[in-house]
């Protein structure tokens, strides 16, 4: 009798393993999907450039680097719930890529020779220009020399800073501070005369509700920053799937349409959908 039981339960046991090996055989997690679509995404971007990359209150997402990252995202079979988002720092956009840790970064990433060594770029899919953010009611600067007798903030170790600072103005006074949260107070206090970094960025400090109104870009075109979407090196498939859905985002009237929702409200007169590089 106990032998009968014994092998009851054994077939049973035998039956429940069968049954889950055709149900569930496949144990891939679909969080970590690395093909497209189904499961999730994770994408790097900025979680503090008003305009581009911001973190809400709310826990939301919001700029126009995310209404990019958003759309590409989509065409590659992923809907905006698929979605993680991961803060991506300047200092380690190569890092999580190379690492896996993002399967792209959208972060306002200008495409240089230097980095085009440990990464590749899908777009360009916006093009920058280092600028001055001035207050609205000053008209003293007009072009970058003006900034010899001024008093000119940056964040920290700010190639823009360096760049006023080494070549264009070298009698400016520079103030470097942490954050550009910081410059924009001192600028609307008026203990400096002006905010220097690329003008996509001062563009959505400015167009901030609470900023509207109160400041103007200069205008000036102190360089050119071509900004890419960093994938792993020598994933061309990605690359290839990216920048046709980059050329769509433009034709289809996506990218103009975010343009104006985050840079429009400072006045913005942003450079037309670059040229796509094939092979960034």
């Amino acid at each position: 009798m106990k032998l009968h039981k014994a092998s009851a339960a054994a077939a049973a046991a035998l039956v429940l393993a069968l049954t889950a090996t055709a149900c569930g055989g496949d144990s891939s997690d679909d969080s970590k999907d690395s093909g497209d679509g189904g499961g999730k995404i994770i994408i790097g971007i900025k979680f503090d450039q008003p305009g581009l990359g911001l973190k809400k209150t709310d826990g939301s997402f919001a700029g126009f680097d995310v209404d990019v990252a958003t759309y590409v995202a989509k065409e590659l079979g992923y809907d905006a719930k698929s979605i993680e988002w991961k803060e991506s720092p300047s200092a380690q956009r190569e890092n999580l890529i190379s690492n896996g840790d993002v399967k792209f970064v959208v972060a306002s990433y200008s495409i240089t020779d230097e980095r085009k060594q440990k990464v590749d770029f899908a777009g360009p899919y916006f093009l920058a220009h280092q600028d001055l953010l001035v207050r609205a009611d000053d008209s003293s600067i007009t072009k970058v020399a003006d900034l010899n007798s001024k008093k000119l903030c940056s964040v920290t170790g700010s190639t823009s800073a360096q760049n006023v600072k080494e070549k264009l103005a070298p009698k400016a006074d520079l103030l470097q501070n942490g954050g550009y949260s910081e410059c924009l107070t001192s600028l609307e206090n008026k203990a400096v005369d002006a905010l220097t970094t690329d003008d996509s960025i001062l563009a959505g400090y400015a167009s901030q509700k609470e900023h509207q109104g109160k400041f103007k870009l200069a205008g000036l075109k102190l360089s050119d920053e071509n900004y890419g979407i960093g994938l792993k090196k020598g994933d061309t498939e990605l690359q290839t799937k990216i920048n046709a859905a980059l050329k769509k985002m433009v034709s289809d009237g996506s990218w103009e349409k975010a343009v104006t929702a985050n840079f429009g409200p400072a006045g913005y007169k942003n450079e037309p959908a670059p040229q796509i590089a094939e092979g960034s």
